[in-house]
């Protein structure tokens, strides 16, 4: 069976940590699926937010995530810390890339704990159609 493979950037521009809180442990008692996409979920609004924007607010447009692809690379449990790093690319007219890499700290090493890309599409919610990346988006996101 072929497996989702996503390459990321050699560069990363914004990373934050995100704490894993109790309640994001599953019955396995270790982080599930659903948090990791939740984890890059808060990534990207922060990093979005550095930048000045939101996701209802791209420089007057809104933004909608078209696809999402995760590798699993390794657990998380409750009171490990994730760095998630956050870079932009893969821009067409209408949409662009997000990749997202997760570490953790286990000792004196940095441990992988996933990689991921989501497409996004911007998108005018009062007309209800997709739109074109304003211009000074794609020269912020490309920095």
């Amino acid at each position: 069976m072929a497996r989702i493979k996503v390459e990321l950037p050699e560069q990363f521009t914004f990373s934050t940590a995100i704490p894993v809180r109790i309640t994001d442990l599953n019955y396995g008692k270790h982080v599930g699926n659903d948090t990791i996409l939740s984890m890059i979920h808060e990534a990207r609004v922060q990093y979005l937010r550095q930048l000045g924007y939101g996701e209802l607010d791209l420089a007057g447009v809104g933004l909608i995530m078209s696809d999402v692809a995760i590798e699993f690379k390794s657990e998380l449990f409750y009171g490990d810390e994730v760095l998630v790093s956050v870079k932009a690319g893969d821009f067409s007219k209408i949409s662009f890339d997000l990749y997202y890499k997760l570490e953790k700290r286990a000792g004196d090493k940095t441990v992988p704990v996933a990689v991921a890309k989501t497409g996004m599409v911007c998108y005018d919610y009062s007309k209800k159609k997709v739109t074109a990346i304003p211009t000074e988006v794609v020269e912020k996101l490309k920095l």
